[in-house]
C-alpha cells in the first residue's frame, strides 16, 4: 500500500486563516483509493452543511465547503474531479482535457463517504473503488483540494500546492502526489 500524508494550504486570502488547519492522507491498494480530510479549529466560523438522510449526485458542490481531489495519469491530457460536500452530496466529473469537456462520470453509482463533525474538529474519509476507471498496476497523479465557505460569505480555495495566479485546482502540473 502507498500511503502519503498531506497538509493543504490556503490560496493567497485578504483575512487570516491562521485558526483552521487542513490535512489528511490518501493511501491506494491496487484499485481502492482511502482518502481522509481533517479540518481542525474554529469551525464555528465555517460553513458546514449538516449530514442529510438523502445523499445524492449533485452539481456545483464547490460553491459551498466541499472537499475535493482530482486525478489522471502522467502524460495524459484526460483526468477525474471528485466532489464530497459535508452534507454527503457528491458528484464526479471526467475532463477530456484542461476545463474541456466536462461531463458526470457513470461509472460511479453512488459514492459514500463517512463524515465526523465535532466542535473543534470535522473529518471525512472516503474509500473508494477505481477499478471501473484505473487499472490496478497503473499510476495516478493526483491533486487534493478543499473549498472552505466561511461564515461570514468569504469562500476560500484550498491546496497542496497553488502553481497559478489565480486559484485552480485543474492545473495538471499541481496533481503533485503519485500513487
Amino acid at each position: 500500500m502507498n500511503e502519503q500524508t498531506f497538509s493543504l494550504q490556503p490560496f493567497a486570502s485578504t483575512e487570516s486563516l491562521s485558526h483552521l488547519k487542513l490535512t489528511g492522507s490518501i493511501a491506494r491498494h491496487h484499485h481502492q483509493l482511502a482518502i481522509s480530510y481533517k479540518l481542525l479549529g474554529d469551525l464555528t466560523q465555517v460553513i458546514i452543511a449538516p449530514s442529510s438522510d438523502t445523499l445524492a449526485r449533485k452539481h456545483e458542490l464547490w460553491e459551498d465547503t466541499c472537499f475535493e481531489f482530482f486525478l489522471g495519469f502522467k502524460d495524459s491530457p484526460s483526468y477525474w474531479e471528485f466532489n464530497l460536500s459535508p452534507a454527503g452530496d457528491w458528484n464526479v466529473y471526467h475532463f477530456d482535457g484542461y476545463r474541456q469537456g466536462m461531463q458526470e462520470e457513470t461509472a460511479f453509482k453512488k459514492l459514500p463517504f463517512n463524515v465526523d463533525n465535532q466542535s473543534d474538529s470535522f473529518t471525512l474519509t472516503l474509500d473508494v473503488d477505481l477499478s471501473k476507471i484505473v487499472s490496478a498496476n497503473q499510476v495516478i497523479e493526483v491533486a487534493i483540494t478543499a473549498v472552505i465557505k466561511q461564515t461570514g460569505g468569504e469562500v476560500t480555495y484550498w491546496a497542496l500546492t497553488h502553481r497559478g495566479a489565480e486559484a485552480d485546482f485543474h492545473l495538471r502540473d499541481s496533481f503533485i502526489i503519485e500513487l
